[in-house]
C-alpha cells in the first residue's frame, strides 16, 4: 500500500472509531473493578512517602497525636510549602485523590488556582503580537488566585480528625524557628537570583544580604508563619479575607497584577467525581478534568487492555505504549480543560468501544507517525510540582500531587505573606494559536476566563487489586501522565515501591514525535528496534520524583518509596 493510501486508510479508521464512540447506548466509563480482600481490612500502621524528609516527618507527627492520613496530608503539604517552595506551596494549588476507609468513598478534591476577573489576554502579547513571555511566567501577572489554603481548609474541615491548627503545627514551627534548606531548594534559588532581585519582598525572604542562603545555614521566613497561623486561627478568612487577603491584593496590584479581593473571597475548591476503570483485574481510580491525566492514562489502558503485553518481548511493549501515549495525548490536548466552563466528550474518550477503534490504527511492528493523526494543539503544562502518597493506620488513603507551576513559581512574594505565587497562569492558552514556553500551542478548550481553572496533567491515582493497593503519583509537568502510567503497569506486574519509584522512564506525548528517554531505560538491542520500527529516541534528563505506598493485604505490610533522584525525599513506615 502507498504511503498516501496507508494514511487515508489510517484516518478513515480513526474518524470510524470516533463516530462509534459517540453512541448514546455505550457504556459508562465507570466500570466495575476489583475490590480490596476485604472492607473491613485495616493496615494497622501507617506510611508515607513525600519529597523530603521534613515534610514526611511532619505528616507522622500528626498521624501520632491522632489524625488520619486527610490530617497528614495537611501537616505534608503545608511543610512543603515552608522546605520546598521551588515546588509547592500556598500560593498555588494541589488535586487531591483520597479514599475513605469508613465508608469506601473516592473523591477527587480540585484546588487547582482560577484566573482573576480581570484577566486579559493583551497583557501576555508583545507589541507585534508574539508571547509576553516574560509576563506568562515571572511577576504577578502569571499567579492564578491561589487554592491550597482553600484545600488545606477543606481537608481538615471534611475528612480530618484534628483541628486545622494543629495539623499546621509542624510546618508554622519550621517556618518561625527555622530549617536548613537542601541543596535543590538553593540551587534553585541560584538559578532564579536574577528574577527574584526584581521584587523586593522576593530579594528579602530568598535572598538574605543579597544572596542565596550559605550551605548548612539556618533559614527562618516569620511571614509565611504568621500567613499560616492566621489560616490555623481563622481556616479560609484568615487567608481570602482580612489581613492575608488585603496584603496579596495591595503587593498584586502594586506591581501590575489584576487580583482584586472580590476575586480571593470567591474563591472555592471543587469536590468532583473520579475517573475509575478496571485494568487487567485491577481498579484504577484518577484524576478528573481540570486534570487531563486521569482521561489520558484511561485512554492509554484501554488501549492496552487488548493486548497481551506480558508476551511481548521488550521492544514491541515499548511501541505499543507508545503508540497508546501517542493516540491519548493527540486527544487531551484538543478537548480538556474545567468542567465548569468546557462540555468535554468523555463517555467517548473513555469509552473502550473508542479504544477498540484506536486499537486497530496501530500497526504492530511500525510506529504511526503523528503527522498521519489528524492534527491537535499539544500543551504541557508546568515543570515543577511535587506529590505525595499516604496510607494510615485505618486504610484511609491520599495521593495528593500540588504546585506552583515553574521553578520558584513566579519569584513573586507578596509583601508581608511570605506567600510565594504561582505562575499557573501560563498554563492557560493565553494566546490563540500562538506557542507556549515549551513552543507548545493550546486550544480554545483551555483558554483563560475569569474564574477558570488551567488544565493541569496532575495525576494522583489509586491502584486496588484483591491483593495489593497503590497510593501513586509524580510531578513532571506533561511526564507527569506516562510517569504515572509506567508505574501503574510496574505495580501491576509485581513491583514493590522502592522499584516503581526508581523505574527507568519513557515518554510520548503526540507532538513532538520523539520518545523522551532517560538514560539506561532500554538496552541497546531495544533502542535499535524501536529504531526500526520508526520511532525517534530522544535523551531527557529531567524527570519527575515520584512517591509511591503500596499495601499488601496478604501480609498486611506497607512500603513507602521516594524517587532515589531526590536523595531530600522520604518514604516511612510508622
Amino acid at each position: 500500500m502507498s504511503f498516501s493510501l496507508h494514511r487515508r486508510a489510517l484516518l478513515l479508521g480513526l474518524l470510524l472509531a470516533g463516530g462509534g464512540a459517540f453512541a448514546a447506548d455505550g457504556p459508562p466509563h465507570s466500570a466495575p473493578a476489583a475490590t480490596m480482600t476485604s472492607p473491613a481490612q485495616r493496615p494497622g500502621h501507617a506510611a508515607i512517602a513525600s519529597a523530603n524528609f521534613q515534610a514526611t516527618n511532619a505528616g507522622l507527627e500528626v498521624l501520632s497525636k491522632g489524625g488520619n492520613a486527610f490530617d497528614a496530608a495537611i501537616a505534608v503539604a503545608s511543610t512543603l510549602s515552608v522546605v520546598e517552595p521551588e515546588s509547592s506551596g500556598i500560593g498555588g494549588g494541589f488535586m487531591a485523590l483520597l479514599h475513605r476507609a469508613a465508608d469506601g468513598r473516592d473523591v477527587f478534591v480540585d484546588a487547582r488556582e482560577t484566573a482573576p476577573a480581570a484577566v486579559d489576554s493583551k497583557d501576555y502579547l508583545n507589541p507585534d503580537g508574539s508571547p509576553n513571555r516574560d509576563h506568562s511566567l515571572n511577576g504577578p501577572l502569571s499567579a492564578g488566585i491561589p487554592g491550597e489554603p482553600a484545600g488545606l481548609v477543606w481537608l481538615a474541615q471534611h475528612y480530618g480528625k484534628l483541628p486545622l491548627k494543629a495539623s499546621l503545627a509542624p510546618a508554622i514551627r519550621l517556618a518561625r524557628d527555622g530549617f536548613t534548606p537542601d541543596a535543590r531548594l538553593l540551587g534553585a534559588i541560584a538559578d532564579r537570583q536574577k528574577e527574584l532581585q526584581r521584587w523586593p519582598a522576593s530579594a528579602a525572604k530568598f535572598l538574605p544580604g543579597g544572596q542565596p542562603p550559605a550551605a548548612g545555614a539556618v533559614w527562618r521566613d516569620p511571614a509565611q508563619a504568621h500567613t499560616l497561623e492566621l489560616l490555623a486561627e481563622q481556616g479560609d478568612q484568615g487567608f481570602y479575607h482580612g489581613e492575608t487577603a488585603a496584603k496579596l491584593v495591595k503587593a498584586v496590584q502594586a506591581a501590575g497584577g489584576r487580583w482584586s479581593a472580590a476575586d480571593l473571597a470567591a474563591y472555592r475548591v471543587k469536590e468532583r467525581t473520579p475517573i475509575s476503570l478496571d485494568y487487567r483485574g485491577y481498579k484504577i481510580v484518577t484524576a478528573p478534568p481540570p486534570s487531563s491525566g486521569g482521561v489520558a492514562i484511561a485512554e492509554i489502558l484501554n488501549i492496552l487492555s487488548g493486548f497481551d503485553l506480558d508476551k511481548l518481548d521488550q521492544a514491541h511493549r515499548v511501541h505499543l505504549v507508545v503508540e497508546a501515549m501517542r493516540r491519548a495525548f493527540r486527544d487531551h490536548n484538543d478537548y480538556l480543560g474545567d468542567p465548569d466552563f468546557v462540555k468535554m466528550p468523555l463517555d467517548m474518550l473513555l469509552s473502550p468501544y473508542y479504544a477498540d477503534g484506536l486499537r486497530q490504527t496501530i500497526l504492530p511492528d511500525k510506529a504511526t507517525p503523528s503527522s498521519m493523526l489528524p492534527m491537535s494543539t499539544a500543551r504541557d503544562p508546568g515543570m515543577h510540582t511535587t506529590h505525595f502518597s499516604i496510607i494510615d493506620a485505618d486504610g484511609n488513603m491520599a495521593s495528593i500531587t500540588s504546585t506552583v507551576n515553574y521553578v520558584l513559581g513566579s519569584t513573586f512574594v507578596a509583601e508581608g505573606t511570605g506567600v510565594l505565587l504561582n505562575d499557573e497562569m501560563d498554563d492557560f492558552a493565553l494566546v490563540p494559536d500562538k506557542p507556549n514556553v515549551y513552543g507548545l500551542l493550546g486550544s480554545e478548550a483551555n483558554a483563560p476566563k475569569p474564574g477558570k481553572r488551567m488544565l493541569s496533567s496532575m495525576s494522583p491515582s489509586f491502584v486496588i487489586g484483591k491483593e495489593r493497593t497503590a497510593v501513586i503519583g509524580s510531578p513532571g509537568g506533561s511526564t507527569i501522565i506516562t510517569q504515572v502510567l509506567e508505574g501503574i503497569l510496574a505495580f501491576i506486574d509485581g513491583e514493590d515501591a522502592g522499584a516503581i519509584a526508581a523505574h527507568k522512564r519513557f515518554h510520548h506525548q503526540y507532538m513532538p514525535d520523539e520518545i523522551a528517554v532517560e538514560q539506561g531505560v532500554f538496552d541497546p538491542a531495544t533502542a535499535d528496534a524501536l529504531t526500526k520500527m520508526g520511532h525517534t529516541l530522544k535523551p531527557r534528563e529531567a524527570w519527575g520524583f515520584m512517591n509511591v505506598v503500596t499495601w499488601d493485604h496478604r501480609s498486611n505490610k506497607l512500603e513507602a518509596a521516594s524517587d532515589p533522584r531526590r536523595p531530600s525525599g522520604l518514604g516511612k513506615v510508622q
